[in-house]
């Protein structure tokens, strides 16, 4: 096969820098690694099956590959915008970059979980800037030995602030991925250590029924050990001297039932029986 042109191995390395790395997108468009890295040393052309997929990947056509990269760099530009706007969140995230500076760093994070009764789960989190939005990394490290339990879970997502809350949403990683919500109050004057809001999810251990608790985000700034942080990760009885007071107080805290007053609904919303 003939050597390609020298403007495709330069326009692939172009288009490869907007996406989050090399090894994502050869396992997105199946094509082996080692591979691709012939395309991008200007060793090798794809087939036109490998082409189409790689062109398909970034919201192009073949042919743009070929163009000069300055060219190419503005119709890069125009399909990652013609893909990203019309999103029905794309202006969502975060919604205020400003105010959610302040929140960026790392977090020991703590909830109770219908998962493991009368237990506190903790785990670490880490939210930091890219691209003018926010995401969000969750480490859970669980051993219940009881149990023969080990369970290790991540999760990605984004963060928003939106009328004085701050909302994020994850995705887990794995086979068969389920999203997640967590809305945190931000922090008071005179409290700048702990977000409180409350965590939904479905319990996997407990019939899969939905759950609504109470969480608390410990924030430990932007540089930390992280060793120590994940080795913290785990279940802990509510009388163990590792869950701080203050978070052991608001989890805990008894929380009132209010019943809502009937409501007639109105047009244009669900009604739920």
């Amino acid at each position: 096969m003939s050597k390609p042109p020298a403007n495709f191995s330069n326009n692939l390395k172009l288009a490869c820098s907007t996406h989050r790395s090399v090894s994502d997108l050869c396992r997105t468009i199946g094509i082996n690694r080692q591979q691709f890295n012939r395309y991008l040393n200007a060793g090798t052309l794809p087939s036109a099956h490998n082409l189409l997929a790689i062109a398909a990947a970034f919201g192009l056509e073949p042919a743009d590959f070929d163009l000069p990269p300055g060219i190419f760099r503005n119709r890069l530009g125009e399909r990652r915008r013609q893909t990203v706007l019309p999103r029905p969140l794309a202006d969502a995230f975060p919604g205020d970059l400003h105010a959610l500076g302040p929140y960026l760093g790392f977090y020991q994070t703590w909830h109770m979980s219908l998962s493991w009764p009368d237990r506190i789960v903790c785990a670490c989190a880490h939210l930091r800037e890219n691209g003018g939005q926010v995401l969000v990394s969750t480490l859970e490290r669980i051993e219940d030995a009881e149990n023969g339990i080990v369970q290790r879970s991540r999760y990605t997502g984004l963060v928003a602030y939106r009328h004085q809350r701050i909302f994020v949403t994850e995705l887990t990683r794995g086979e068969a991925p389920t999203f997640g919500q967590t809305i945190l109050m931000p922090f008071e004057t005179y409290q700048r250590r702990y977000l409180r809001g409350v965590t939904m999810g479905i319990s996997w251990r407990n019939n899969n029924l939905p759950y609504a608790t109470r969480t608390v985000w410990h924030f430990l700034g932007k540089l930390v050990d992280k060793r120590s942080l994940i080795s913290r990760c785990g279940i802990y009885a509510l009388n163990s001297a590792v869950v701080p007071a203050a978070v052991l107080s608001f989890l805990t805290e008894a929380q009132p039932i209010v019943a809502a007053p009937a409501q007639t609904p109105r047009p244009g919303r669900r009604a739920h029986p």
